[in-house]
């Protein structure tokens, strides 16, 4: 079953459930989606259905951090709640030590010596990552180890 679908399936089951928080943020990445699909007029496979997700979920973080600094707690949970409904879609995420052995390879499999390489380690990370790591972190992480 593909990952637009399974998304389709649970937002039948929200609306049979009578979930209206759940079937809120299942329509907000259904309408997603559907809005992606006709600007780019294209059908999204999995790959892009997960980054439509991951462009969701950011935008779901940076405004709880903003609701949060607002000193609007009931926004904020809002917000999380539908970080977790919408991660459920993303696999599962990398362990710290996972990541740095990744960036390690990364480094190590182009050459990189100094800043001036970031940006060939973050194309092969961003391959390898997707879904999986928050590309900002990687990106710190990258940042840190080169100019060290």
């Amino acid at each position: 079953m593909s990952l637009k679908q399974r998304i389709q399936d649970d937002m039948k089951a929200a609306l049979r459930a009578r979930d209206s928080a759940r079937l809120s943020a299942v329509r907000l990445l259904v309408a997603a989606i559907k809005q992606r699909e006709i600007d780019d007029r294209i059908e999204l496979d999995d790959a892009g259905v997960m980054a439509t997700v991951e462009k969701l979920v950011k935008q779901r973080r940076d405004a709880a951090t903003q609701y949060d600094a607002a000193n609007r707690p009931e926004l904020a949970a809002g917000e999380r709640f539908e970080i977790e409904v919408l991660s459920a879609y993303l696999p599962a995420q990398l362990s710290d030590d996972e990541l740095n052995a990744e960036i390690n390879a990364a480094i190590g499999e182009c050459g990189a010596t100094g800043a001036a390489d970031m940006g060939r380690v973050m194309t092969l990370l961003k391959a390898r990552l997707a879904g999986r790591a928050d590309m900002a972190e990687a990106s710190r992480r990258v940042r840190t180890k080169l100019s060290s």
